[in-house]
């Protein structure tokens, strides 16, 4: 089985790379690259995301065909796709950090700031918070319900059809922390930087 990294140089990415590799073991290939064919090629592909939402989408959108060949593989060819943090939020029609801009569309939904209540809560969401695990997930196989898990954030990803959200996280509000759509996948958390229970989701992914 092949797995890719999708590099679009998004900040650094050498904890998922090191999560995924440890994981992976010798059984499976981990590739990173930015090479459309063999993107396609993969079985599947974790789209992981740092920093605001428009430079991610900028840095996306600068290698040619990178856009089509992800469409191909998560709308045409129905294989899984992991998004993490802003790799989940891209699934969005339309982000509003920064300026209005546009996401992968996979998702009808919007990009929101977190509600931080005038100045109550702090943003960014930074740390340690539990998940309330709203419907059964293939990526949660194994994993308590309450599991902490590790957030750098302020913007969360809001999908128009709710039934798509498997867990939420309380700070402020109930804030969307993963979503599974048939082959899509992603959360908002680290799993890479969750310890042992966001290892158990990569591995579950993995073994998909």
């Amino acid at each position: 089985m092949n797995v890719t990294i999708v590099d679009y140089q998004s900040g650094n990415i050498s904890s998922v790379i090191n999560s995924f590799k440890e994981v992976a073991k010798d059984k499976i290939k981990i590739e990173i690259t930015s090479d459309l064919n063999k993107i396609k090629s993969s079985d599947k592909i974790i789209l992981p995301g740092q920093g605001s939402f428009k430079s991610c989408v900028e840095s996306l959108n600068s290698i040619n065909g990178l856009h089509d060949a992800l469409k191909e593989f998560v709308i045409i060819n129905k294989k899984p796709l992991l998004g993490i943090c802003v790799g989940l939020q891209m699934f969005g029609d339309v982000s509003y950090e920064e300026s209005e801009t546009k996401g992968l569309g996979w998702i009808p939904g919007k990009v929101t700031k977190i509600d931080n209540k005038n100045g109550k809560f702090k943003l960014p969401h930074i740390g340690w918070n539990e998940i309330e695990i709203a419907k059964e997930s293939k990526i949660f196989k194994g994993i308590q319900n309450k599991s902490h898990m590790y957030f750098v954030h302020s913007y969360e990803l809001v999908p128009e059809d709710k039934s798509i959200i498997s867990a939420t996280t309380n700070y402020s509000s109930k804030i969307v922390c993963c979503i599974e759509k048939d082959n899509l996948f992603g959360t908002q958390f680290h799993p890479e930087k969750s310890d042992k229970t966001g290892l158990k989701i990569i591995e579950n992914f993995l073994n998909l």
